[in-house]
């Protein structure tokens, strides 16, 4: 094969016209980029209005992940330690993020929307036993808000098991 010189030129006109534009920058920390609508991210763990925990320890999350990464412990509930609305609570809910493939099976899988994964995806640690999350830390509210990204913009219909939870 002979070098063909028109198509080298086409490639450096390529590279020519890109000198002269002005670069894109993103400026990570303070301004963060819109994620998907649909994306998985952070596992949380929500409470009813009552105050009352969603999460009645049945481990079928645990029992859905391929991962292997969700630990549930129940206990039950008794008349002056009422923690769930129903006879059992998840007395230790843990989820090794290190393990965690964000498939959203347990997601899925629990019939109480008790467990979401919302949209924070910075989640790195310098150990890994502080990638062991632990019921306290998922009931908690994320310290960092990312903006999510219109779902009009994607046209990808957000879930109904999310819209109308």
């Amino acid at each position: 094969m002979s070098p063909q010189p028109v198509d080298s030129l086409k490639g450096f006109a390529v590279t020519f016209r890109q000198l002269f534009r002005k670069p894109i920058t993103q400026q990570y920390p303070e301004e963060k980029r819109a994620v998907y609508p649909r994306f998985r991210g952070r596992h949380r763990l929500w409470l009813h209005e009552n105050g009352l925990e969603k999460c009645v320890g049945c481990s079928l999350c645990a029992a859905a992940c391929p991962a292997d990464c969700i630990r549930v412990v129940a206990a039950e509930n008794t008349s002056d330690n009422r923690v769930s609305a129903g006879e059992r609570y998840a007395r230790i809910y843990e989820i090794n993020m290190s393990r965690c493939i964000f498939c959203g099976y347990c997601e899925l899988a629990c019939p109480f929307d008790a467990i979401t994964l919302g949209n924070e995806f910075e989640i790195s640690e310098y150990s890994r036993d502080d990638l062991i999350y632990t019921k306290d830390m998922l009931l908690a509210e994320p310290l960092k808000k990312v903006p999510v990204a219109s779902a009009e913009e994607f046209d990808t219909p957000i879930p109904y098991y999310k819209a109308h939870s």
